[in-house]
């Protein structure tokens, strides 16, 4: 410490759980809307990070950018050299079918990808991980007393946002049963694979890609409540 990207001196800034939003400005919105005694740890340049109280319970929140490579960077710092234990993802996903509407809350249980990401980093050859199984049972808890619905599933961690073939979502939805897509979970799982940590990943329906329907960057960074509520309620 510091690592090249976090350069945060003292590790006892971070929490044990680590709340990883891709955007740095929901990292922020977190912090101030449902956190207290709340300290900023590190600036804008390294993601935006934030140490508070929940309650009783001491949690970090952290921006982690967008795709793989980023998060990749950013989770295993975190895990690696501060000693976190625990990293939920909260983040937002394009719908590849009608059973989800827009902000529908998803909690990840498989995350496929076309990515190599795992293999180039010599975890496994597997293009699916699976999120942490006791991780998931406390979220699923949560949610439970919240009265909040989740729908557990198979993801799809894509490196492409862009495609030139809109409707290959249809293909992957039928081979792969995945339901949705974004773009870190199956690197931030593969981390936690090969360091021996946990980590699950909550997903708020932003678009679907078969409706057509979306919502603005402004309601994805304040009205994604339901599945920020629910990951600080399974601390």
């Amino acid at each position: 410490m510091p690592t090249p990207h976090i350069e945060l001196k003292d590790k006892n800034l971070i929490a044990k759980t680590v709340i990883m939003p891709g955007d740095p400005l929901r990292a922020k919105f977190i912090a101030e809307t449902f956190l207290t005694d709340v300290v900023q740890i590190n600036g804008v340049r390294n993601m935006l990070g934030y140490t508070g109280k929940f309650g009783k319970k001491l949690v970090t929140v952290m921006g982690s950018g967008m795709g793989m490579p980023s998060i990749g960077i950013y989770s295993y710092e975190l895990y690696a050299f501060y000693d976190v234990e625990t990293i939920i993802r909260v983040g937002s996903a394009g719908a590849y079918t009608d059973r989800l509407d827009l902000y529908d809350v998803v909690l990840t249980k498989n995350a496929w990808t076309e990515s190599s990401y795992a293999k180039t980093m010599g975890v496994t050859g597997s293009k699916k991980i699976s999120a942490t199984t006791s991780t998931n049972n406390r979220l699923k808890k949560a949610a439970a007393k919240l009265d909040i619905k989740l729908h557990e599933e198979t993801i799809h961690s894509s490196d492409v946002f862009y495609r030139n073939n809109h409707n290959e979502y249809k293909e992957i939805y039928e081979k792969h049963n995945a339901v949705c897509v974004e773009m870190e979970s199956f690197a931030l799982f593969a981390n936690a694979k090969a360091l021996g940590k946990k980590a699950a990943c909550l997903l708020t329906i932003s678009d679907s890609l078969v409706t057509r329907e979306a919502t603005s960057s402004e309601e994805r960074q304040k009205s994604f409540k339901d599945m920020i509520l629910v990951a600080l309620n399974s601390i």
